[in-house]
C-alpha cells in the first residue's frame, strides 16, 4: 500500500532528510520519500502492516522534529 500524507510544519530540507532516513530504517517499510517544497510524505508498506508502520512513522517524527505532525 502507497500512501500520501501532508506534513504540517515542516520547515527544513534538513529536517525532511532526517525524518525521511529515520522512517527508512524502520522495519517493513517499503519506500519512503519526504518532499520539503511539497510539505509531503510518500510512505510504502505491505497492506497487512501498513497502520502499525504509520504508528510507528508518527513516533520517530515525534522523536526527530517535535512540531511536524501529519495530516491525511
Amino acid at each position: 500500500m502507497k500512501k500520501t500524507y501532508k506534513l504540517k510544519n515542516l520547515d527544513c530540507a534538513n529536517c525532511a532528510a532526517k525524518i525521511e532516513n529515520g522512517i527508512r530504517k524502520l522495519a517493513d517499510v517499503t519506500e519512503v520519500k519526504v518532499n520539503f517544497m511539497g510539505q509531503r510524505m510518500i510512505l510504502e508498506a505491505p497492506d497487512d502492516k501498513f497502520n502499525a508502520v504509520l504508528e510507528e512513522s508518527k513516533k520517530v517524527i515525534r522523536k526527530l522534529e517535535p512540531d511536524v505532525s501529519i495530516e491525511a
